[in-house]
């Protein structure tokens, strides 16, 4: 299984070896939880600006705006590192910690998670949330 990060903005500074990494680490736990059968052979994570994730919404979800995460069921997990930074400075924690949270939200939709109800999207953030924090600190951590 592979997971690819590729950075297509250019505001924010990422280092993408240590996401695709991180990616990597998280799979064999988001498999053992999984509802659906197989993931992807291969995960795209592309990191973009809020401008080209609004694009992205309105063509797939008739929706206009930015958001964090859309994730497509063939394995393409598109993030928005814009929301993320301000997400970031909101919650008082770093970048890489906030990617790392979409990361494993986009996981968790291949893996069969929703979360359109409330319990599926508190079930998600607790989820999201242990896998980012269990994660060793890099250098690049704030």
């Amino acid at each position: 299984m592979q997971v690819q990060v590729l950075n297509r903005q250019r505001k924010h500074r990422i280092a993408a070896q240590d996401l695709a990494r991180f990616g990597i680490d998280l799979l064999p736990r988001v498999r053992e939880i999984a509802r659906t059968g197989e993931l992807p052979e291969q995960i795209l994570v592309a990191l973009v600006s809020d401008r080209k994730i609004s694009a992205i919404h309105k063509q797939f979800m008739n929706l206009a705006c930015p958001t964090d995460v859309v994730t497509f069921q063939h394995g393409e997990i598109i993030i928005s590192v814009d929301t993320a930074a301000r997400q970031a400075s909101e919650y008082g924690t770093s970048l890489l910690h906030e990617l790392r949270l979409y990361i494993a939200h986009g996981l968790l939709h291949l893996a069969g998670y929703d979360d359109h109800s409330k319990e599926g999207f508190q079930e998600m953030c607790a989820l999201q949330e242990a896998f980012a924090r269990d994660r060793p600190k890099l250098p690049r951590d704030k």
